[in-house]
């Protein structure tokens, strides 16, 4: 199998777009169709279905990823085993469009010389087991959830505190404001679907309804932009992004992001990685985080007791 391919295939699967995957293996768009339709081909079955949002997998291609994904790791594997001190940092960022991924990419433009693997990894518990096994070096995470402890010989540092925002539709009760502040989103109906049970980011969306009587509804699949689509017919539906997130819409829809304001609330990003791991590049990444955080700032801010500390002082509302 054509490993240049799988390679490709994830990309595009990471991205979701054909032309942000050409921008990522600096290639043209046309190259990046020839090797995932050669893919196909070969494999017997689409991997993609293009829409007019990006590319989305088929039931076929989310088969074939995890799979894909272990191919790759399997040819790093093989070529550091003859290449001792040169392997790639493989860092989780979680997302291709959330900010770790942002925070890497400022790495890699200070560090160019420095080889890098960007893989996303679903949830804290798999983050772990690659960051124990060895799979990967860093992940960047929300930690430590309740009853959830690092598990000896991993280290952890807050690195960048990213605002949680209000996102509506032109016609709610809130599109007006210049910032809404938590509490006044109590009684209104706040729609984040795709919460999973047990990840960190559930349990820091439950933390953020109990600090401030929200009600956050979680029903229904995450589908790419069925969010956008129903707050753009909404008077009264809203969701919740991070500042950082990048999101499309049709011009049309005239969505209006809000910030959160007395408190602020942050999603709290934090480094992870194994303290015995000697990749001397995973000392570099932490110091240009280290070096590169955002100052303080004297607006109050507000995140869960359990979140770690690390680089960033505590800073209570």
């Amino acid at each position: 199998m054509d490993l240049t391919a799988v390679r490709t295939f994830v990309t595009v699967a990471d991205s979701g777009q054909f032309q942000e995957a050409a921008a990522v293996l600096a290639i043209t768009q046309q190259a990046v169709s020839k090797r995932i339709a050669a893919l196909e081909k070969e494999l017997g079955v689409r991997l993609f279905t293009r829409t007019a949002r990006g590319a989305d997998l088929t039931v076929d291609g989310q088969a074939f990823l995890p799979h894909a994904r272990e191919l790759l790791l399997a040819e790093e594997r093989a070529a550091a085993s003859v290449r001792l001190g040169r392997r790639a940092l493989r860092v989780d960022v979680i997302g291709a469009r959330l900010a770790p991924a942002g925070l890497l990419r400022g790495f890699h433009e200070a560090h160019p010389d420095i080889a890098l693997d960007v893989v996303t990894l679903f949830d804290v518990d798999s983050a772990l087991t690659a960051l124990r096994s060895g799979s990967i070096d860093a992940s960047f995470r929300a930690v430590a959830m309740p009853g959830r402890p690092l598990p000896r010989g991993v280290g952890a540092a807050r690195v960048y505190d990213e605002p949680i925002q209000l996102l509506t539709g032109p016609g709610h009760a809130l599109a007006g404001l210049r910032s809404v502040s938590p509490g006044e989103l109590a009684g209104h109906r706040i729609w984040i679907p795709g919460i999973v049970e047990g990840t960190e980011w559930a349990a820091y969306y439950a933390s953020l309804a109990a600090e401030f009587g929200l009600v956050i509804d979680s029903s229904g699949p995450n589908f790419t932009g069925a969010v956008q689509n129903a707050l753009a017919g909404s008077d009264t539906l809203a969701t919740l992004v991070s500042e950082q997130t990048r999101l499309t819409w049709p011009a049309g829809h005239d969505l209006r992001r809000i910030p959160l304001r007395d408190p602020t609330p942050v999603y709290p990003h934090s480094l992870l990685w194994v303290t015995a791991n000697p990749h001397p590049a995973l000392a570099t990444l932490r110091a240009h985080l280290a070096a590169t955080q955002p100052p303080c700032t004297a607006t109050p801010t507000w995140t869960p007791a359990w979140a770690v500390r690390g680089v960033f002082p505590a800073r209570r509302p």
